[in-house]
Parts: C-alpha cells; sequence; structure tokens
C-alpha cells in the first residue's frame, strides 16, 4: 500500500482526484487543505511527513490561482506558488517523497505561434505566471523525483471555473460576449487527475517537466458555444476581442502546448476536448440531481 499525499484537498483537481481514488486499491490517500497542511510553513511540513506513516507521494493542488487578485496581491502569489512548493520539494526530498507539482501555461507569454514545448523558454506577462515558474524552478533546485506538470484552462464539475461560469450566466441571460483571440486547450480535471494516478499507480520513474492538456485548440468564445450547444441552452453569444475585455492580469494570447512528451514517455492517451466537455457536463448534471 502506497500513500499519497494530496494538498489543497477543497479545490477542482483535488476533489477529481478522490472521485477517482476508489479505483486504486493499492492506494491510501491523506488529504489536507490549509488548516490541516499550511505548506508555505517548513517546519510545519516537516512536523506533518514524521508524525504521519511514510509518504510515497506528494501531489500539489495548493494554490494561489485568482489570477487577476494576483497583481496587487503579490507576495501572498509568490508564497503559496513559489515558496510553498519549494518548502514541500525539500521536506519531499528529505524524506524520499516524488512531488508532483501542478503549474500552467501561464509560464509562457503566448507570442508563439506554434505549440509551445517543454524546452520552450518561459516568459510570464503575469505576477500568476511569475510566481508559478518560480515554483517550478524551486522544485528543480533541490528535488530530483518530481513530475511537474503544466497544464491549461482547468474546469470540472467542481469548483468554480469557465464551464459553471458559462452555465450559470446562461440561467439568466439572452446573450453573452466571450473572448474570441485567446487561443488555447480547455483541460478536463478528471482527465488530468486520472493521468496523476496512472504515473503514481504504474510507478513511472520518468521524472521532469510535461506538459498536460486536452487535445485540440480552441478560443474561449468557441469552447462557450460549444458548452451552450452541448447543453442545449439557446444563448446568443458574442465574439470579443482581448482589448474589448480588459483584465488586471494580461493572458497569454496563444497557449497550446505540446503534449507528445507525455504521450511517448508516460504513455498517455488524451482525450479530445470537446469529448471531454461531454463528460465534464454530464458529470455536472449528476452532481445538480
Amino acid at each position: 500500500m502506497m500513500n499519497v499525499l494530496v494538498t489543497g484537498s477543497n479545490g477542482q483537481l483535488a476533489s477529481c482526484i478522490k472521485d477517482l481514488a476508489k479505483q486504486y486499491d493499492g492506494l491510501n490517500f491523506i488529504y489536507t487543505d490549509y488548516q490541516e497542511l499550511d505548506i508555505c510553513d517548513l517546519n510545519q511540513i516537516k512536523v506533518f511527513f514524521k508524525s504521519n506513516p511514510k509518504i510515497d507521494y506528494c501531489i500539489n493542488c495548493a494554490a494561489y490561482t485568482a489570477v487577476d487578485k494576483a497583481e496587487t496581491d503579490v507576495d501572498k502569489a509568490f508564497e503559496i506558488n513559489a515558496t510553498g512548493p519549494k518548502n514541500l520539494a525539500i521536506v519531499c526530498h528529505q524524506f524520499d517523497v516524488v512531488l508532483i507539482q501542478i503549474s500552467t501555461d501561464f509560464v509562457f507569454d503566448g507570442q508563439k505561434k506554434e505549440p509551445y514545448t517543454e524546452t520552450d523558454v518561459a516568459n510570464p506577462i503575469s505576477v500568476y505566471g511569475a510566481s508559478k515558474l518560480q515554483g517550478e524552478q524551486e522544485i528543480i533546485k533541490v528535488s530530483e523525483k518530481y513530475f511537474i506538470l503544466r497544464t491549461s484552462w482547468l474546469y470540472s464539475e467542481h469548483g468554480n471555473n469557465f464551464m459553471k461560469t458559462m452555465l450559470r450566466l446562461a440561467e439568466t441571460r439572452d446573450e453573452i460576449s466571450v473572448v474570441s483571440d485567446q487561443i488555447g486547450t480547455p483541460t478536463y480535471a478528471g482527465d488530468l487527475a486520472a493521468v496523476i494516478l496512472k504515473i503514481i499507480s504504474s510507478k513511472n520513474i520518468n521524472f521532469g517537466l510535461y506538459h498536460y492538456s486536452n487535445d485540440g485548440v480552441v478560443s474561449w468564445y468557441d469552447f462557450a458555444k460549444e458548452i451552450f450547444e452541448a447543453s442545449n441552452l439557446k444563448i446568443k453569444t458574442n465574439p470579443i476581442k482581448t482589448t474589448a475585455y480588459p483584465t488586471p492580469a494580461k493572458r497569454p494570447i496563444f497557449s497550446v502546448m505540446d503534449k507528445s512528451k507525455i504521450k511517448s514517455r508516460l504513455k498517455v492517451e488524451i482525450p479530445f476536448w470537446s469529448e471531454s466537455l461531454l463528460t465534464a457536463l454530464k458529470a455536472t448534471d449528476l452532481r445538480n440531481k
């Protein structure tokens, strides 16, 4: 039996891990949120690792994800997204634990015209992106046994996300405008959770930095239209430019990621984004009944 620590247990990715956990008899999960384990407190992490049964894997789902708020809440964003992963990496290295860190497409500036690979130079244009990049760098400095998974446009039936926002707006509006010139790939958190659990259960040792999102390329506008059409919701959807919807934080205009490395080295099969959307919508309906 392997023990798996999951931080940030109330978030959408950790919730998806909980949904799948029962399928893995050989894994014992320990779920913590910041009340039980503050990843920004190095000594607290050390005490936690010492006082619990031997932890084999740590999945760090704890993160500061309020992208726009981070522009003014800089210290807190870096504390959670950079210092937290650094602390976990130090303790995981000390206790011989494999660390799985979730990162983001926001480490890139979006100026490329073809999918970003893991070897492309990162150049974040927001505080959130910079804090997540520093988290990656801190882990790489002190740890050898790690998987860093950069993902994009994460959504699910849990928590707050773009899909659930669109479904909520459709209940009260007849018309909506959505940005059409930001291009990327939605990622169903249930698919990412499955990949993480496959890595653990297979005891894969191809450690390193990987890109993972669903397959396909889409704009936020196209994503919204597909959500409405798949849900049989009648709402007029208008495409607008990023300049018409200013936000405190800059977003990458193009953040499609190349997934060939994770497909080949970790033997991962990746669903197309529209297929996974149907799965997420079905799960949302079941939760609402």
